[in-house]
This record gives structure tokens, C-alpha cells and sequence, in this order.
């Protein structure tokens, strides 16, 4: 069965981004940036492969990738309407619908854990849900693997790893690896009773 595995950059204090969605303070530089374009290749945008010479390298761990509006929100910005073309897109937005016909958008009537679940049921490589933070307390039960891209910076507020009430959620640490730039990737796999 295919896992859904949360691979996000984050703050030392637990932030995904600032308070306003910011999150150019969270570095994509030298080796860190080498590790992320080995390991995770489709992880990187469509508009950015090109320039790291990554056109037409094959989907490695994903070939789906789910995302709430707030992540999607950035690229649109710009006129990005398909950050992901290399990749199956869903956008779970209760205001977008329809602006890519290679995206497909849910709105509230879809349940985010259930929808997971059938991905996973379908044949496939692993799932990526690449943020944010309302959209994984949402999908919390179903995440089988946590990847923290942890960056040496406190931001102090902004939008939380998990945006969701108390409730533990055990993981297990499966493996770290750290870089010169200050930069440690944290792998966590879910604790199943």
C-alpha cells in the first residue's frame, strides 16, 4: 500500500511559513539543496527543473502530490497554475476550483483523510502531502511518514507544522542527516498501536 509521507521545510520553533505565508527565509542552498534534488527530484517545481538540469529525471519516492490552498496560493501568484505537471495534483480549497485542468481541486464536501485513504488504496508511488499546516492536522492519522527539512531559524509565529488542537500523535525518529549549512532533515515514522 502506498504511504503518505509530510516532507515540509521547517523552523527550529515548528513553522512552515511565516505569518503572512512567507517563506523565502528558508534556504534551498548547497548541500542540503544537492541532498533534496537527489532523494526527491519531483519534490522541486516544474518551472525549476529545468534550471537544475532535471528535466525529464523520473519521479523517484512520488508521483502524487496533495496540497491545501495556502500552499498552492504562492505560485498562483506569479501565474504558476500547475506547480507540480510531473506529478497527480489535488488542492484541497473551499474558493478555488477549476484553474488548471491538470489540477484537480476538492472543495469542503470531500473529506481530506478519506480521500487520502483511497489514494492510497490505488496502485502507485508514495504520496507527498507538501503542506500546510490545516491541511495536515486534517491528515494527521494518515500520515505514515513525517520528513522535516529543519532550517536554522526561529521565526517566532507564522503557520504551524500542524495547525490542529491538542492531541498526541506519537512518531518514532527513523533517521537524521545533517549538512554545513546548518540544515538537518528528520525522519519520523507514525507509532501504530
Amino acid at each position: 500500500m502506498r504511504k503518505l509521507t509530510y516532507l515540509v521545510a521547517a523552523t527550529l520553533d515548528g513553522f512552515i511559513a511565516g505569518p503572512d505565508g512567507q517563506f523565502d527565509f528558508l534556504g534551498f542552498e548547497d548541500d542540503s539543496a544537492a541532498a533534496i534534488i537527489a532523494s526527491w527530484p519531483e519534490t522541486l517545481p516544474t518551472h525549476a527543473r529545468v534550471p537544475l538540469g532535471l528535466e525529464g529525471v523520473p519521479n523517484k519516492r512520488f508521483d502524487t502530490v496533495v496540497m491545501g490552498r495556502g500552499t498552492y496560493e504562492p505560485g498562483l501568484a506569479i501565474g504558476i497554475t500547475s506547480p507540480y505537471r510531473h506529478l497527480e495534483q489535488f488542492v484541497f480549497s473551499r474558493t478555488l476550483t477549476d484553474v488548471d485542468p491538470t489540477v484537480t481541486f476538492l472543495g469542503a464536501d470531500t473529506d481530506p483523510a478519506e480521500f487520502v485513504r483511497d489514494l492510497k488504496r490505488r496502485e502507485g508511488l508514495d504520496i507527498w502531502l507538501c503542506g500546510g499546516g490545516a491541511l495536515a492536522s486534517q491528515l494527521v492519522g494518515e500520515i505514515d511518514e513525517l520528513i522535516l527539512k529543519v532550517n536554522p531559524v526561529a521565526i517566532g509565529s507564522g503557520v504551524p507544522l500542524f495547525a490542529a488542537p491538542f492531541k498526541p500523535m506519537p512518531f518514532r525518529l527513523a533517521g537524521t542527516r545533517t549538512f554545513d549549512t546548518g540544515v538537518a532533515f528528520m525522519t519520523y515514522e507514525r507509532v501504530t498501536p
